[in-house]
């Protein structure tokens, strides 16, 4: 892949829910390395496009290319394996196991136990509440414990581009400080993210690009730091110049 093309691509995407459009003609592209924030208000499509480059949901028209080949006819399963990694809104950790076997099942697309070992170690250094939790069943964790376990399992997968659908959502300010560090760290570490997050402040302070959804249409697209100047923003998403 040569550095100037896109690790992942959405040339012309459109979806239907029914005879509703949810997403019209999206055209969207993420770098390698790169935190891309998607903005917008609640039913503006933001989580159908992480649902449609997961392959959860199928365009209708368009195409997604990841690593410059399409992976917009291929199985949910498929894009796993391919490194494209979704953590769904909502966390959805699976309350009656374990954190420790949350984790595992999150490896269940790797098949070198050596790499699932040092995965694990890695996610304990991000969290190290999930290390001393790592015996207590998810169920019983906090709410950011849950997101951060969320997020562990996805890396369990080893991605290559992590999809964050909310993270922020009901969680206390300092823990959502923490988790938006956490990612800034795992970015670090050479995993590219699309961030989906209503907090668009703190989306933006940690991206380098970001698009604005509106009624399924992206109306803005620009780097994050003018787009945290940007008027029309700051009066949508951001309560006013701050």
């Amino acid at each position: 892949m040569t550095d100037n093309s896109p690790i992942l691509e959405l040339k012309d995407v459109s979806v239907k829910y029914g005879n509703v459009e949810a997403l019209h003609n999206i055209n969207l592209k993420v770098f390698e390395g790169e935190i891309v924030s998607i903005l917008g208000a609640n039913g503006a499509g933001k989580s159908t496009t992480l649902m449609t480059i997961s392959g959860l949901v199928k365009p209708h028209k368009g195409e997604i290319l990841f690593d410059s080949k399409r992976i917009d006819g291929i199985p949910a399963h498929e894009t796993v394996e391919k490194g494209v990694i979704q953590v769904p809104e909502g966390r959805r950790v699976f309350g009656t196991l374990t954190v420790m076997e949350n984790l595992k099942l999150g490896a269940f697309t790797v098949k070198d136990d050596s790499a699932t070992k040092k995965t694990v170690e890695w996610i304990f250094e991000l969290f190290p509440i999930l290390k001393q939790r790592k015996k207590q069943l998810a169920g019983t964790l906090s709410g950011g414990e849950q997101q951060m376990l969320a997020i562990g399992r996805a890396l369990m997968s080893q991605p290559k581009i992590l999809l964050l659908d909310e993270p922020s959502l009901g969680l206390a300010p300092l823990i959502i400080r923490t988790i938006f560090e956490t990612i800034k760290e795992i970015n670090r570490q050479g995993v590219t993210v699309v961030l989906v997050e209503q907090n668009a402040r703190a989306a933006l302070k940690l991206a380098n690009r970001g698009y604005v959804l509106e009624v399924g249409k992206i109306i803005l697209e620009d780097n994050a730091d003018s787009l945290l100047q940007n008027p029309e923003v700051q009066n949508a998403y951001l309560g006013g110049k701050h």
